[in-house]
């Protein structure tokens, strides 16, 4: 498998774009190649070796789910839940860059993101538009709830 490939699939959270190619990814999605896009891990011992999570946070971190968070770094990463099918599609990666399979300020289109995909990740369950993350951003000392 290609990592550098744009696969669209449904992510635990909504029918997503994902790759290591973050400046492809922002091409799919017609959008400015400089805002930053979050990353999603398989695991909690794949985002260890990305960022520092400050240890009075830990446990909110571990505890979050479907969350994405802003590190102090400015990187922004999800851990996808454990024993789901995107879960077992992320593992062979461990990291990739993702976000929504629409085209940007736009509703989530079968046909576009197909369009824009390389490979499309089928699964049990159809194309669903589900409910976007939470984003939180943390530093060393507080937690503030973005999204």
């Amino acid at each position: 498998m290609n990592s550098s490939l744009i696969y669209l699939t449904q992510t635990d959270t909504t029918v997503g774009f994902l790759s290591s190619n973050d400046k492809k990814l922002s091409g799919a999605k017609q959008r400015d190649t400089k805002q930053k896009i979050l990353q999603v891990v398989s695991d909690y011992k794949s985002l260890k070796k990305l960022v520092r999570v400050p240890n009075k946070h830990k446990k909110f971190i571990r505890r979050a789910k479907t969350a994405t968070i802003i590190y102090p770094n400015k990187l922004a990463f999800r851990v996808v839940k454990n024993d789901s099918s995107h879960q077992n599609f992320l593992q062979k990666f461990n990291v990739m860059y993702s976000t929504s399979a629409n085209k940007t300020k736009n509703k989530f289109s079968e046909k576009y993101a197909i369009n824009n995909s390389d490979i499309i990740v089928y699964s049990k369950e159809n194309f669903v538009e589900k409910q976007a993350s939470s984003i939180y951003k943390v530093n060393k000392q507080k937690i503030k709830k973005i999204r």
